[in-house]
């Protein structure tokens, strides 16, 4: 439409358009690009609920803590005569607990050099290496269909085979250190063998058989550390030679930091893993048969084979977990050896969801909790089980995605896409 002063330019509606303009944008503009990036993050469904999950989990920790703080129940109790006071601790408590939560596990800004400042980080790293290790090859068994509960066993078996070669074989350190990360490969190996076998061959459940085998390895530990050539000579308790120093890791940012070349093994592995889920014959194989073994049966797939080489595999890498931590930080076994790294393994790969960058992230969260749990003790007083009940509510929180969505407005989208609801609009 013309006129004597100019022309408008109408749109398919006939409803004016609106004329370009430079510089900053219009409203309309930025609500299209919050909209766009809300639009994204829905569409990352599985990281939105991770998130929300931790998100969850740290609020439900403050909430604990000020519901078992003397101090703030106190202040609570005189809300009436003083609110700003009971506000008041109770922020400067929860803000307390967590930042020596972050300092104890990533940086310690209090510290009086640089080693003391970077030593937090250095120790969560340490605890994160076997939870890597052991949570891929947990979680490489959940991508295939196969539950494989024998972590504690599998990761003693690897420890021991490692602890044999480091100990029985010499070496130079460019062969020792090789030799025994495949040492305590193969010990894993072997026991995640063991179930894999019964299942292809008897239909034994491998959930009865790993579990069986924990205690199977558990004992027959005990009983290798009270014999020659395990038991540490001159000793009547049941503790293991120590490694010699051509059989420990190398220290990676000089010998007053613990972490050590077995994270790099870690992350190694981590891509290995990676590349044979998503770009080998055999990883695809490994899928197909954990989404539907009928159809894989009907394409020429062994389901018995992929189920020996899974739980093999599978226990080749929590071995490892057990050499990591052998040949790393601890150098000697004792009864009880790897505490519960096989059953926190389960939850990485459970917050992880199975994949190798999700497991490597959900290892160093864990570890964070751990080390940093140990300084929030100290410093605030607050039990060190309260960053188990963080974890335990992650898991929770990741396991029921519904619930996460209800409680954060996510919505499943048409086509199985995450959408965010909020008020007036949706993205």
């Amino acid at each position: 439409m013309s006129s004597g002063t100019g022309t408008v330019d109408l749109g398919q509606s006939g409803v004016p358009a609106e004329p370009e303009r430079s510089g900053e944008p219009t409203g309309a503009t930025r609500r299209s690009r919050a909209v766009d990036l809300l639009r994204r993050l829905g569409e990352a469904n599985a990281l939105v609920v991770t998130v929300c999950a931790i998100v969850a989990a740290l609020v439900f920790g403050a909430l604990l803590i000020l519901c078992t703080s003397p101090p703030v129940l106190q202040a609570w109790g005189h809300v009436g005569s003083n609110p700003g006071h009971a506000f008041s601790e109770s922020w400067s408590t929860v803000a307390a607990a967590y930042s020596a939560l972050v300092e104890g596990s990533i940086f310690n800004p209090h510290a009086q050099d640089l080693t003391q400042a970077f030593n937090p980080i250095s120790e969560t790293l340490v605890a994160a290496t076997p939870l890597m290790l052991a949570g891929l090859g947990v979680g490489l068994g959940f991508s295939t269909g196969v539950f494989n509960i024998g972590g504690q066993g599998q990761l003693i078996a690897g420890a021991v085979a490692a602890l044999w070669v480091g100990t029985e074989i010499k070496a130079p350190i460019g062969i020792h250190i090789p030799l025994v990360v495949l040492a305590g490969a193969l010990g894993g190996a072997v026991a995640g063998f063991i179930p894999g076998i019964l299942k292809a061959t008897t239909g034994a459940h491998e959930v009865i058989t790993t579990i069986m085998l924990n205690y199977i390895f558990l004992y027959l530990l005990e009983w290798l550390l009270t014999i020659s050539p395990f038991q540490q000579p001159g000793q009547s308790n049941a503790i293991s030679k120590t490694m010699p120093t051509t059989a420990q890791m190398p220290h990676l940012f000089g010998s007053t930091l613990r972490v050590n070349l077995s994270l790099i093994v870690a992350l190694a592995m981590a891509l290995v893993v990676w590349w044979l889920m998503q770009r080998s014959r055999l990883g695809f194989s490994f899928k197909v048969i954990g989404l539907n073994p009928d159809a894989g049966k009907t394409a020429g797939m062994d389901a018995r084979l992929i189920t020996v080489l899974v739980l093999t595999i599978s226990g080749a890498l929590i071995g490892m977990a057990g050499m990591a931590t052998l040949s790393g930080t601890d150098f000697l076994l004792s009864t009880g050896y790897g505490g519960n790294t096989g059953f926190n393994a389960i939850t990485v790969a459970l917050l992880g969801r199975n994949s190798p960058g999700g497991i490597v992230l959900g290892s160093l969260l864990f570890a964070a909790l751990i080390s940093g749990g140990r300084d929030m003790q100290a410093v605030t007083g607050i039990p060190i089980d309260l960053t188990t009940v963080i974890q335990a509510v992650i898991v929770f929180m990741v396991a029921t995605p519904a619930l996460v969505r209800e409680v954060f407005r996510l919505r499943e989208a048409r086509g199985g896409q995450a959408r965010i609801a909020t008020k007036g609009w949706t993205a």
